[in-house]
């Protein structure tokens, strides 16, 4: 098994843990933040410098700069899909909350109001 092999399972595996206990709270939209700010230094640096992309990935055991940059993409892609996921299942919650509450406002006695 290659070094990147190691690396890609183990970004897999600690985005799965982290999105699935994360409460979307301010502490976490942080650290998204960060992470896509050194996301975006990192693909401005590769674009300056797409050599260096190539020694990093012969460094991981990856042949070419190119798939090492798709790797990092589709850990990107599966980590946005998921945080947009967990976004809309709290959204879901929150409305199916909010109907609730507005059926149970309807649901009240004329007098009681």
């Amino acid at each position: 098994m290659n070094w990147i092999q190691v690396l890609l399972i183990a970004a897999i595996v600690v985005l799965l843990v982290y999105l699935l206990r994360s409460r979307r709270s301010a502490k976490s939209r942080a650290w998204v933040k960060v992470g896509y700010v050194l996301f975006v230094i990192g693909a401005i640096y590769a674009v300056i410098r797409p050599n260096d992309t190539t020694v990093v990935a012969n460094w991981l055991g990856v042949a070419r700069g190119t798939d090492l940059i798709e790797y990092a993409l589709v850990i990107a892609f599966l980590f946005t899909t998921l945080s947009a996921y967990m976004r809309f299942k709290d959204l879901e919650l929150r409305y199916a909350q909010l109907a609730r509450a507005v059926a149970l406002e309807g649901a009240r006695a004329p007098d009681e109001r």
